[in-house]
């Protein structure tokens, strides 16, 4: 007889879940008061385990789990889990990543209705025995206009009930379709700017990265609409603290209500006590249900992996042939940096599609895993969740953006090539790569419809002048005099275009939109963008 399969439930995360586990046929344990040592001293034991933040699984300690076969977090992140440790040992990592959407976007609309109507500061005041009717006049929220930076899944939810109170709803997302706006009768703006200039109230949905850190500075603000009301339900890091208290002191800002800061536990923030602000402790996911949801979406795919049933969350690769996966792991960096790369050079950065073509030798393994590399690299960093091997084709889809992927066994010039090609407001943008030598390096060889070969590194930026002599010069000087070195640099002349070249550089730190501003607003210089190849390329 076949022993049961065994489950810890290292920590509380409902009833429900535990529930599931048990009709499933597994045997459970509650390891709630178990301390680390004794969860050391007996990991080893259970072919399933269940966290949710306060648990970390460290390599080490999932060295010891010989028998475990999946880790579910009841949550969304999965920090407090070396995942490339549980890759490395065939164990599956999944969470519950819907778990907390509603939550989310609830806790906002009740920041929202709470800072129209000033209901903290009016509570406050009447019980301390004080009837100030006239001091705490609102607003309501029919007929204004509420700006959405972010338009993921709470981003979308929360649209769909501003919309409830008769709230005109303007967003922006640049990684996001045409048609999801549509769908959702919301209006996109093209910029965050635009945002700004129509937004009573606006509300951050971001994740945080180093584009988005700061992105309400006080240029932000400055941009806005007199009396505007900021809400951060998202990430601390999103807003300039100092900017947002100056913007509520002018009275550029009306108002502004904060549940997240950029560092936590805190009981001293400078914006405490403001009788414009209201605060929550990071309340963003913290009702019974999301709670218990979260429980039980775990639970789920610890039954699913031990069951043979499908995980549909897990974040760690997903299998493919051991031959097929060593024939294409030297191009897992080479393809997300593609994909970068194509994104951030496209017209708009609203990609409707990506093409993705493997010719060569790659192009008779299995490219599955590839084509997921292009697609997190280009939506990397732009959505309310991480994109991982697993999420990100859905990711895609639910952006409206079309992935196609092709084989073709020959490859002209080189062994290999990965070509990738976007599709963003009518027109395409291709670019093409390889990797060379016994350490597999990425090399760029097309973009911008120009050839050369560049060996990638972390930071690389691309201009497209007119041809002629003394642009690299020009350009060297602009850098040199931003305090930036340039690496390596290639040009490309463009077959279609005899009068304009492509010129790429790699440097040795991110080129900022300043300097690339700068560059551009000199004669012959038409277009200029910068991408961070992040994780840099080893």
């Amino acid at each position: 007889m076949t022993a049961r399969a065994r489950v810890l439930v290292k920590e509380n995360v409902g009833a429900s879940g535990v529930d599931l586990l048990r009709d499933a046929g597994l045997d459970v344990d509650l390891g709630f008061d178990w301390s680390n040592d004794e969860l050391a001293e007996r990991i080893g034991g259970y072919d399933g385990i269940l966290i949710r933040s306060a648990t970390n699984l460290s390599a080490d300690l999932l060295g010891k789990a010989t028998n475990l076969k999946v880790v579910a977090r009841a949550g969304v992140g999965v920090d407090n889990v070396d995942v490339d440790a549980a890759t490395r040992l065939g164990i599956i990592v999944a969470n519950a990543p819907q778990s907390n959407v509603v939550t989310a976007a609830e806790h906002t609309m009740a920041l929202l209705l709470a800072l129209a109507r000033h209901v903290p500061q009016a509570h406050a005041s009447l019980v301390g025995g004080a009837w100030d009717r006239g001091k705490f006049t609102g607003v309501e929220l029919q007929g204004k206009v509420l700006g959405i930076l972010g338009f993921g899944r709470i981003g979308q939810l929360v649209a769909h009930r501003a919309k409830g109170f008769g709230m005109r709803v303007v967003a922006f997302d640049a990684y996001m379709a045409e048609e999801r706006f549509n769908e959702l009768g919301v209006e996109r703006a093209a910029s965050a700017a635009d945002v700004y200039a129509v937004a009573d109230f606006i509300t951050v949905h971001l994740p945080k990265t180093t584009e988005t850190e700061n992105f309400l500075d006080a240029d932000a603000f400055g941009q806005m609409k007199d009396g505007v009301r900021i809400l951060n339900v998202a990430r601390g890091p999103l807003v300039v603290d100092d900017a947002l208290e100056a913007a509520l002191e002018s009275g550029k800002v009306a108002g502004a209500a904060l549940d997240v800061f950029r560092s936590e536990p805190i009981t001293d923030h400078p914006l405490f006590g403001h009788p414009k602000v209201i605060v929550t402790p990071h309340l963003g996911a913290s009702t019974a249900e999301a709670t218990d949801r979260a429980g039980f979406q775990a639970a789920e795919q610890v039954v699913a992996a031990l069951t043979g049933g499908a995980v549909t969350t897990a974040v760690n690769v997903p299998a493919i042939e051991a031959d097929d996966l060593a024939a294409v792991e030297p191009f897992l960096i080479l393809s997300s940096v593609l994909g970068r790369i194509a994104a951030a050079l496209a017209p708009t950065s609203a990609i409707d599609g990506l093409e993705v073509e493997f010719l060569g030798r790659v192009a008779e393994r299995d490219t599955r895993l590839l084509t997921i590399q292009v697609v997190k690299g280009a939506l990397g960093g732009h959505t309310d969740q991480s994109v991982n091997d697993v999420n990100a084709l859905t990711f895609a889809a639910e952006r409206g953006i079309t992935i196609t992927s092709t084989s073709r066994a020959v490859a002209r010039d080189f062994t290999d090539l990965v070509r990738v090609t976007s599709s963003s407001a009518g027109s395409t943008t291709r670019v093409v790569g390889t990797v060379l030598g016994q350490h597999h390096r990425p090399h760029l060889l097309e973009a911008w419809g120009a050839r050369f070969n560049v060996q990638l590194d972390e930071h690389l930026a691309i201009f497209r002048y007119k041809d002629q002599p003394g642009m690299l010069g020009r350009l060297g000087t602009a850098l040199g005099d931003a305090g930036i070195n340039i690496v390596s640099a290639a040009v490309g002349r463009r077959p279609d275009e005899s009068t304009d070249a492509v010129l790429l550089v790699t440097t040795d730190a991110t080129v900022p939109q300043f300097v690339l501003d700068a560059i551009l607003a000199t004669s012959d210089f038409h277009e200029a963008r910068a991408v961070s190849l992040a994780p840099p390329v080893e």
